[in-house]
């Protein structure tokens, strides 16, 4: 069974007020049109993960400003992708990215993507918080790749040290069919 804490690890101040989200929005140039709108439909305390890689960098400074706004007024947490040390420049809640992006740098909320056992491990190494595993289902992004499936993803989830969030394939009715509450989505909100 994967194992999902709610608790912060310790000696680290959690960024969000109680526990980590249990639902969050990934974001990109295919839903930045609606990420308003969807930072407002989410439950109060949900998380937002910045990524807009195909804005040029002063423009998605001001994106990640404006959107950090909007959901700082719905409580939700902000997690920019990019190294530990950006974040904490940018004021964010945390780093989103890769294990080599976020092993070094200063004490910050680590969200590290993970895709297969081996690449958990180096989750684990690069110290980070919450891993998100994926693709737990089919996705538009990647049409016809490889997925985790269920089975997979529950085998992965249970070796984790760290709370599991799934990507890939999710919507509110796919979460409820794996044993992890914590889910994120690129386009499920817009």
């Amino acid at each position: 069974m994967a194992r999902c804490y709610s608790v912060p690890v310790p000696n680290r101040q959690p960024p969000c007020p109680d526990s980590w989200p249990d639902i969050w929005l990934i974001s990109d140039a295919r839903n930045d049109a609606a990420l308003e709108t969807a930072l407002a439909r989410l439950p109060r305390g949900s998380g937002l993960v910045f990524r807009h890689y195909h804005l040029p960098s002063a423009e998605r400074r001001a994106r990640f400003a404006a959107l950090k706004r909007v959901a700082r007024r719905f409580g939700h947490c902000i997690v920019l992708s990019g190294n530990p040390r950006e974040a904490r420049q940018w004021r964010a809640d945390g780093a989103y990215g890769a294990p080599r992006t976020l092993t070094h740098g200063p004490a910050i909320l680590r969200l590290v993507t993970v895709h297969s056992l081996h690449e958990l491990g180096r989750a684990h190494r690069a110290r980070a918080d919450v891993v998100l595993l994926s693709p737990v289902f089919a996705t538009r992004s990647h049409p016809g790749g490889k997925t985790l499936g269920p089975t997979r993803f529950r085998l992965l989830a249970a070796r984790s040290q760290v709370p599991v969030i799934a990507l890939g394939g999710m919507t509110p009715h796919c979460a409820r069919t794996l044993p992890a509450r914590k889910w994120a989505a690129i386009q499920a909100f817009t």
